[in-house]
């Protein structure tokens, strides 16, 4: 019940997370028009290569250090503390650089330093901590109350085309405060620790470890929006983040059980239990697949017209843009799961890093080409494919310790129900007229249909829910 806990809660907070800037982003875009959008999205890209450097790994090491001990409240104070040394240095390292790097840049100098307060909040963030110990309602709750002062701070704010630099800024301020209110509760969790039995630095090298696939992950995350703002225009750059933006809502419900199964899985990893890691992983491989599919056929399907009716004239080359991405919901959905809940907390960081690495290169060969002769679409082509290079490698992988036919066993059922529903949402999405009554008819339509076809075809995943029921009562 507490994995269940955690993940609604982790669940609550990515959905809210990403629906504020949706919510606002339909405001934003029709105030800072395309222009702006594309200038906020650029330069944030360019930031967050400083912010990969100040965070360093930290987030999944962190999360999983703290599992191991987490029984130990000495060793667990003494290992935040260690890490939280590194990670101060690590951000006072990424500022200088940042500082250097303003020397010689010369466009847009007044959004670039606006978003360097993104650098700073970085220095405060120990969400990693509360994830290990698996406490989500902290950060949750924390959060989500700073994020609904920001989308009313942006209201109330941003009134015209010239306010880029204060929108950067609000987004910035409220990332950094978010992170702040959760040091307060620190002294409920450590306890005073014996600065001499500090020893920070056999954290590093581990911390690079999982920081060369953080590397390799922003190079597909960020790089695609670097290039189309430099190869095509900044618009396509905020084209590309709308496009992300409303992939990433999808995600955020299939993404946030690697949060919280990280913490839970490494646990039991300590305690030398793989049994129990195994058939976690079994189940949690089911259920990312029975949304996941669903929801990748489902944003395919009405994509088109979801894009230009929440962002408004100007928008209509994000449409097809994420149309395309849409396909990687269902492959972060699997990497996640074989990534972050199996690899990371077995140790198999070697395998991990090379696994993203490989998406990395096979982004950085295909994007020039891609971008030039396709621009926006390009760009996306990229990313999916690269996505698929990551998921086929973790795979492969695994083959040798999981049992790929058991993994894979309700998919077939899945991409049944999920083709279904698409051709019937797809139809009415191009046929019928176009008004959030009807979007939002479709979309209920879809989600009876995929019911329905799993129901007949008696999908795994009910047995699981069937499991669920029965253990509450």
């Amino acid at each position: 019940m507490k994995v269940v806990k955690n993940y609604l809660y982790n669940v609550g907070y990515q959905v809210l997370a990403i629906i504020v800037p949706l919510i606002t982003s339909a405001y934003v875009s029709r105030v800072l028009r395309p222009e702006g959008v594309g200038a906020n999205a650029f330069t944030n890209s360019i930031i967050q290569y400083f912010v990969l450097l100040a965070s360093m790994g930290i987030g999944y090491y962190g999360n999983r250090q703290i599992a191991y001990v987490r029984e130990n409240k000495y060793k667990k104070s003494q290992t935040f503390w260690e890490i939280q040394i590194v990670k101060t240095i690590m951000t006072l390292i990424a500022w200088i650089a940042f500082c250097v790097f303003m020397l010689f840049y010369t466009r847009q100098p007044q959004y670039m330093w606006a978003q360097s307060l993104n650098l700073i909040a970085v220095a405060f963030d120990i969400s990693w901590f509360y994830e290990g110990i698996e406490n989500f309602k902290v950060t949750v709750l924390k959060n989500s109350f700073v994020k609904i002062l920001s989308m009313i701070a942006i209201f109330l704010l941003i009134k015209g085309p010239n306010d880029v630099t204060l929108y950067i800024i609000v987004l910035a301020v409220s990332t950094l405060v978010g992170n702040l209110t959760l040091w307060p509760n620190l002294k409920e969790n450590i306890i005073k620790v014996n600065l001499r039995e500090m020893n920070p630095w056999p954290h590093f090298l581990p911390m690079i470890e999982l920081f060369i696939p953080q590397i390799a992950t922003q190079i597909y995350v960020q790089l695609n929006k670097t290039m189309l703002g430099a190869m095509v225009a900044e618009k396509a750059s905020g084209y590309y983040q709308y496009s992300d933006n409303l992939v990433k809502l999808i995600l955020a419900l299939v993404t946030a059980t690697g949060t919280v199964m990280l913490p839970h899985v490494a646990n039991a990893v300590s305690k030398g239990d793989m049994h129990i890691v195994n058939k976690m992983l079994y189940k949690s491989f089911n259920f990312v697949s029975a949304i996941s599919y669903p929801m990748f056929f489902g944003l395919a399907a009405v994509s088109t017209t979801l894009a230009t009716k929440y962002y408004g004239p100007g928008y209509e080359p994000v449409g097809p843009a994420m149309m395309i991405e849409s396909i990687v919901i269902l492959m972060i959905a699997w990497s996640n799961v074989l990534g972050v809940q199996y690899l990371i907390p077995l140790k198999k960081v070697h395998q991990f890093t090379a696994s993203v690495t490989c998406g990395a290169i096979v982004n950085i060969i295909l994007n020039v080409p891609l971008i030039h002769f396709w621009g926006l679409n390009g760009a996306m082509w990229s990313t999916v494919i690269s996505e698929i290079a990551v998921t086929v490698y973790q795979l492969w992988v695994v083959k040798d310790f999981l049992n790929l036919n058991k993994l894979f066993h309700g998919s077939g059922k899945y991409l049944i129900s999920s083709f279904v529903m698409f051709v019937a949402v797809y139809g009415m999405n191009r046929n019928l007229k176009d008004s959030w009554l009807m979007l939002g008819i479709e979309i209920f339509v879809g989600i009876v249909i995929y019911a329905i076809c799993i129901v007949l075809l008696k999908a795994e995943i009910l047995l699981d829910i069937k499991e669920f029921i029965n253990k509450k009562r």
